[in-house]
């Protein structure tokens, strides 16, 4: 998740992509990182058959710079547009 500048990177881990985002879009839990920081835009995902490679891979992902992860958001969307739509 990302905001309106592309400055701020969220990285999280669901069971259901489409309602985790809404969460973050409507700020469900309003003490949160991305409602602070209003990353309310889905820029990058992947899915995995397991959660258990889904938390690998977050926890992998959370240990980047900033540069890596940006070139990861790049190597998809590089106009770092939302994808939430495209899921609904």
């Amino acid at each position: 998740m990302s905001n309106t500048h592309n400055n701020v990177l969220y990285i999280g881990v669901t069971s259901d992509l489409i309602v985790r985002v809404y969460q973050h879009k409507t700020k469900v839990f309003p003490n949160s990182f991305t409602a602070k920081y209003n990353a309310n835009k889905l820029v990058y995902y992947e899915s995995f058959h397991t959660i258990d490679e889904a938390i690998a891979r977050e926890k992998n992902i959370k240990d980047w710079n900033r540069e890596w992860k940006d070139a990861l958001v790049n190597s998809s969307n590089p106009e770092w547009k939302d994808f939430y739509e495209e899921l609904l």
